[in-house]
């Protein structure tokens, strides 16, 4: 493993850039400047490691890296890109796997640094990958920290709290689902489209963050172009964002493909429910928006609910089940403690799906209490 300091742009004051090559590629990490010594040589007493979500990078967790090595000296956070994302080299993603591509990743990075065991946190679809890497890896995983995860049954396509497949092929999920002027314009890294940064167009990079990404709001947020950057940070492409499709007769005429990172997401590839089986246990804090719309059971981007709403007096077969992401989560996590697990969950008012960008200080809060709960072991 060599692992070095690399010069980086849209860096906070405080926080250094690391490129990691590790056993599967080479991994970009952000991590506090006063933390990257302990790291590099092995030396850190806990790890408490970041994971983005889709349309993302590591670039978005600075404010809570930095907040997190004031409030807990002995803590040592770092922010990872995934393969695709950020800095990290762009391998392509097998949607085969589901998200284990990116878990196997995690887990390569934590052997890379030589760390046993963190503390994992996961917003989105990081916290699908998180799941997944306390799931195959049992002890990895000291904390688990979903922040408006994913359903354990992948995203869109399922019906019920268990997830059930509303058609074999997973109709209507995966990357057949994605808005083309708005990947035109991710890939041609517009912020704004047609629009200006105080009205952008609504399917610009900077138009989905205001209206989808956070509660609805027509004011820029204040580090809001420090988000907008991270998102256009994506690789788009077959292989990465939005992945490769198939055709099918089902409505709504799509199904999953075989590659790319919405693919790898479908219910027909995704899942972390076996969490609850693991040997190992680790207690979950799970926080969420009341005001999400993304990771919600009535998510305005599930195809179903899309349908439902607007297609079906005209299209047959248009209104079929919507996804209930939240009860599936937590029908998942209720089996989790009846199996032996913990869990908390905590609901922020007025909040929508990015609950750390949104109301960082409460988010804060609960994280250190919830690591406080499990102590400090040293090696």
């Amino acid at each position: 493993m060599t692992s070095a300091i690399v010069a980086a742009d849209h860096l906070l004051d405080g926080v250094s850039a690391l490129d990691v090559s590790t056993a599967r590629l080479r991994q970009r990490v952000l991590v506090p400047t006063r933390c990257a010594d302990a790291l590099l040589a092995g030396e850190a007493e806990r790890v408490v490691v970041l994971a983005h979500g889709s349309l993302s990078s590591s670039l978005i967790f600075q404010r809570l890296l930095l907040a997190l090595a004031e409030a807990r000296p002995q803590v040592v956070p770092i922010a990872l890109d995934f393969r695709g994302f950020g800095g990290t080299e762009p391998a392509p993603v097998d949607a085969t796997r589901g998200l284990r591509d990116l878990s196997d990743d995690l887990l390569a990075l934590l052997d890379a640094l030589d760390v046993p065991a963190a503390d994992l946190l996961g917003w989105s679809m990081g916290a699908g990958v998180v799941a997944r890497a306390a799931a195959d890896a049992p002890g990895r995983a000291r904390t688990l920290t979903l922040l408006a995860p994913i359903s354990p049954f992948g995203f869109g396509g399922t019906s019920g709290p268990q997830g059930r497949l509303t058609t074999p092929e997973a109709a209507g999920t995966g990357s057949g689902g994605t808005v083309w002027r708005f990947a035109w314009l991710l890939a041609a890294k517009s912020h704004n489209g047609w629009g200006t940064r105080l009205v952008p167009e609504l399917f610009s990079p900077r138009g989905v963050i205001r209206a989808m990404y956070t509660a609805p709001r027509l004011l820029p947020w204040p580090d809001e172009d420090l988000w907008v950057t991270a998102m256009c940070t994506t690789h788009v492409s077959p292989d990465h964002y939005p992945g490769d499709m198939r055709f099918t007769w089902r409505w709504p005429y799509f199904a999953p493909g075989r590659r790319g990172i919405l693919n790898a997401m479908s219910p027909l590839y995704c899942r972390w429910d076996d969490l609850v089986d693991s040997p190992a246990r680790p207690p979950i804090l799970w926080m969420r928006g009341d005001l999400d719309i993304v990771a919600s059971d009535l998510s305005l981007l599930d195809t179903a609910v899309v349908s439902g709403a607007f297609l079906a007096p005209w299209i047959p077969f248009a209104a079929t089940a919507s996804h209930p992401m939240v009860s599936q989560t937590r029908a998942v996590l209720d089996r989790y403690v009846r199996a032996g697990g913990r869990y908390e969950e905590v609901v922020l008012p007025g909040v929508g799906h990015s609950v750390h960008l949104e109301s960082p200080t409460r988010v804060l809060e609960a994280l250190l209490a919830h690591l406080d709960r499990v102590p400090v072991l040293t090696r």
